[in-house]
């Protein structure tokens, strides 16, 4: 089985970590979202991979190159000029197989795909889309299946008292390479605002299946923190490494930890992190691999990527530090989204 994996949107809502850096790279517990993907799927069976770049892509290929690290089998195709989802598919159609799966690449998810597959094929399906369900469906564009489960129009952000479900589409599909044929070439295009009503109306046999695990589009923020926290309280099943020293504080090798660091669980630390004596982390910080906390810091519902400095006596609360960060002795800041080319509260 073949994945191709969309990971050349520009990540506006995330700025500005996603000012230099994919957001599909965007660290989720201490490593690149994207890496979590691909090894989730290689565990599932997945071992050949596209991945559809366009937002720094020499990031992405510099980490992954041809996957021989990851004992997967990894192409690139690179868009020239924003094509949209749909156009994204069509710009790698010369490296797919005649049927694969595609993925949103920047949506966190932990679906089991054996019974998507299964279902796709039992039901002699052209598309299947991964459904899954939102409390609140009127931010999003919700189905409507008939008993078999075929997709008979998406509603658009309908009041909660007029959707016809709670099921959204979850950015996973299954597709039969024969459907790109009818993709346009060369400019942008939506295959969810274009090309799924296009197939529903002229007849393809589109379905849906409703997915079980978790699912988050991690396009904003507040949504990135609160990725964080379902990781650190445990919905959110990951591999993160580290080794527990006491319960909800797990620490990566080689860090330099004084005694007289307080931890306020949950708390992530990576590997090689050093931090001086009577500084308070935690509850709900990340910290990343090569990171250098002063004496008398507090870090509290923070999430810090690799090599970030913070100096003596810092305070920082409910914030998000790009990679190589450093904050000066005695900064108070709260909610700051920093990277090296900006900072927004929000």
């Amino acid at each position: 089985m073949q994945a191709l994996l969309l990971a050349g949107g520009l990540g506006t809502r995330l700025r500005p970590l996603t000012e230099d850096w994919p957001k599909p790279m965007a660290h989720v517990g201490n490593r690149p979202w994207l890496e979590h993907l691909i090894l989730m799927l290689k565990n599932q069976g997945i071992d050949d991979f596209v991945l559809a770049v366009k937002h720094f892509p020499e990031k992405i290929q510099h980490h992954f190159g041809k996957g021989d690290k990851w004992r997967v089998r990894i192409r690139y195709a690179v868009e020239r000029s924003l094509l949209g989802t749909a156009g994204a598919i069509k710009n790698a159609e010369p490296l797919l197989q005649d049927r694969f799966l595609v993925f949103n690449a920047d949506i966190i998810q932990t679906f089991r795909l054996a019974p998507f597959i299964e279902a796709h094929d039992r039901r002699g399906a052209a598309l299947s889309i991964a459904l899954t369900e939102v409390d609140d469906p009127s931010q999003y564009g919700v189905v409507e299946q008939d008993a078999d489960g075929r997709i008979l129009r998406f509603v658009e952000k309908p009041r909660p008292e007029e959707a016809p479900s709670r099921r959204i589409n979850a950015g996973i599909y299954m597709m039969e390479k024969t459907l790109l044929a009818d993709i346009p070439s060369g400019r942008e295009v939506s295959i969810e605002r274009e090309m799924f009503p296009r197939w529903i109306e002229s007849g393809v046999r589109v379905y849906g299946h409703a997915m079980d695990g978790y699912w988050m589009d991690m396009g904003t923020a507040k949504r990135y923190r609160q990725v964080h926290r379902d990781l650190l309280d445990g919905r959110l099943d990951l591999p993160v490494g580290g080794s527990e020293i006491q319960k909800g504080v797990k620490i990566g090798t080689d860090c330099d930890i004084h005694p007289g660091v307080l931890f306020v669980p949950p708390v992530l630390i990576g590997d090689r992190v050093s931090i001086g004596e009577r500084s308070v982390i935690g509850p709900y910080t990340v910290i990343g691999d090569g990171c250098r906390i002063g004496s008398g810091v507090r870090l509290s519902e923070s999430i810090l990527w690799n090599r970030c400095s913070v100096d003596n006596n810092a305070i920082l609360a409910n914030c998000i530090f790009g990679h190589g960060l450093s904050i000066g002795t005695r900064y108070a800041m709260h909610e700051a989204v920093m990277s090296r080319i900006g900072v927004n509260y929000a």
